[in-house]
């Protein structure tokens, strides 16, 4: 994952709570089977959305060229992941593909309790985790075009052996099976469309009313100046 930080003057800044004319902010779950765009989809996202913070996991895998600790992920060795398992740093984690993944508890809650809304790019096994501890999360599945073009592009990157492709192909036919646990899918046949398409998903779940600041509302166009507390009968 590669993390961006856009949070405006209206959200609290690190470590200041949000008063209480704030909303929380949302988690969105993003998954996709491997090669079908998701990073680039995330990446182009976090730039166009602002107050959307990208959520950074912690790995046991190596660095792959290009990738900085600290920026795509925090890559750390196995016996610092179990340590920080057993103080339930971790939200969520999982092996995959031999390596440990974990997204950090408190990094997230303390965004989301700040009105920093949170996207958290994750695979399947650990979407369902995360969606038991926060069941208000936006979760969204993104599907390749079909799974020649997915074939051709795992094939196209030239890092993978014929094994590891034909393993994570086999991959991707368990995991779609589990688009039904999904609020929105979305299908990356044009990189272009899918982010607007994302991006509405994203807009429009700020707008849902649950969402929305009650107080705010009351105080604004409910009730009048010279009406007191306890004279709000009408109120809901």
């Amino acid at each position: 994952m590669t993390p961006t930080s856009s949070a405006s003057s209206t959200a609290s800044p690190p470590g200041q709570a949000r008063t209480s004319t704030q909303r929380r902010g949302i988690l969105f779950i993003i998954s996709a089977p491997s090669g079908t765009g998701k990073t680039t989809l995330c990446k182009q996202l976090t730039a166009k959305v602002p107050e959307l913070w990208h959520s950074i996991s912690f790995t046991t895998r190596q660095p792959r060229p290009g990738e900085e600790h600290g920026r795509e992920y925090f890559f750390i060795d196995e016996p610092k992941f179990q340590e920080m398992i057993e103080r339930h740093e971790f939200v969520e984690w999982a092996r995959v593909y031999g390596h440990l993944y974990g997204t950090p508890r408190k990094m997230l809650a303390d965004r989301i309790e700040q009105g920093i809304d949170v996207l958290l790019e994750i695979d399947v096994q650990g979407a369902m985790q995360v969606k038991k501890k926060f069941d208000d999360a936006v979760s969204i599945f993104i599907l390749p075009p079909s799974m020649t073009v997915l074939r051709a592009r795992l094939q196209s990157r030239a890092s993978d052996s014929h094994e590891e492709i034909q393993r994570r192909l086999q991959k991707v036919k368990e995991e779609v099976w589990s688009y039904r646990e999904y609020a929105y899918i979305v299908r990356n046949d044009d990189l272009a469309r899918s982010l607007q398409d994302l991006e509405n998903i994203f807009l429009a779940e700020r707008l849902k009313t649950r969402r929305m600041d009650i107080t705010w509302i009351e105080h604004n166009f409910l009730v009048n100046d010279d009406t007191k507390p306890g004279d709000r009968k009408d109120l809901p």
